[in-house]
């Protein structure tokens, strides 16, 4: 892929920039979002596909239920940072994939 470099270092960064989530966890998020279903704790996991498949569906109430699920404003940022990343992703995957006349998935 032409942009295959960037595409690394922002996956890279995604992942292993300081943080307050680990980056297991970010890294499942971001495959969850790509479409990979495993590693997602179950508190997140309606959030992620949230994020994922409807963003403009995201509320305050969505976040104020994490909030009060004890989760800090920095880490709901690393969380949906690294599940938009992976569902950016996975359509630029699927839309190369297109452009070079292969089946989706």
């Amino acid at each position: 892929m032409r942009y295959d470099d960037l595409r690394k270092r922002l996956v890279h960064a995604v992942l292993t920039a300081p943080g307050e989530t680990p980056e297991a966890l970010r890294r499942a998020v971001l495959e969850h979002a790509s479409g990979a279903h495993d590693g997602v704790p179950p508190a997140f996991t309606r959030f992620v596909e949230k994020v994922a498949n409807y963003a403009y569906r995201v509320t305050d109430e969505d976040i104020a239920a994490l909030r009060s699920a004890g989760q800090s404003d920095d880490s709901l940022f690393e969380i949906t940072v690294a599940a938009a990343v992976g569902a950016a992703l996975h359509r630029l995957e699927r839309g190369m994939a297109a452009l070079r006349g292969e089946e989706s998935d």
